[in-house]
């Protein structure tokens, strides 16, 4: 068998192995990452009200757009619909996620991945020390992503979610040539 990941995962049939490969081929091929816009909201809110019990408000949103420090961005499909949005921010040396989401529909074919990858690099690249973000401890399937992109839990705060769930607090810290961390 192949050296793909997914090779390893039991199938039904090798047909069925083989159309799941060529779905998610096309679907890291076809999505495309660009700046969020005002004429965005609509399927972003759709996604956000799909994807959390407390969701943030168009108003939030707009909030977003328009700060200097923010740089929302949309994840599309191949016709042009939202599948996934990211929020984050910079501020001086420190990046920070606000918020994340992927349709339900596409969810596990690396959008959310794609989309915390292009803020690390989008952060590196405007000088960003660290990104920081918080995750609630019952999302499990974030924490793992977050984890295998080199993200550690750096402490929780207590209660931080409207339903009394505590928030782990956790960084990504750029790492320089001789393997220090560019954060003081």
């Amino acid at each position: 068998m192949s050296n793909n990941p997914c090779a390893k995962k039991r199938f039904t049939t090798p047909f069925r192995l083989h159309m799941m490969l060529l779905k998610m081929d096309e679907m890291s091929t076809a999505i495309i990452v660009c700046p969020m816009s005002d004429s965005d909201l609509e399927e972003v809110l759709a996604i956000e009200t799909d994807s959390f019990p407390h969701p943030w408000s168009t108003t939030h949103f707009h909030d977003e757009l328009a700060s200097p420090y923010s740089f929302p961005l949309v994840a599309l499909d191949q016709n042009g619909s939202i599948v996934g949005y990211i929020c984050p921010m910079l501020l001086l040396d420190e990046g920070h996620i606000l918020d994340v989401a992927v349709h339900r529909d596409f969810r596990g074919h690396g959008i959310g991945k794609l989309l915390v990858t292009r803020v690390l690099s989008d952060c590196r690249e405007k000088g960003a020390a660290f990104v920081s973000l918080e995750v609630r401890p019952s999302n499990v399937e974030a924490l793992t992503l977050y984890k295998s992109l080199g993200f550690t839990e750096t402490g929780r705060r207590k209660r931080y979610y409207e339903n009394g769930e505590d928030a782990i607090l956790m960084e990504y810290i750029y790492i320089d040539r001789e393997g220090r961390g560019d954060a003081v």
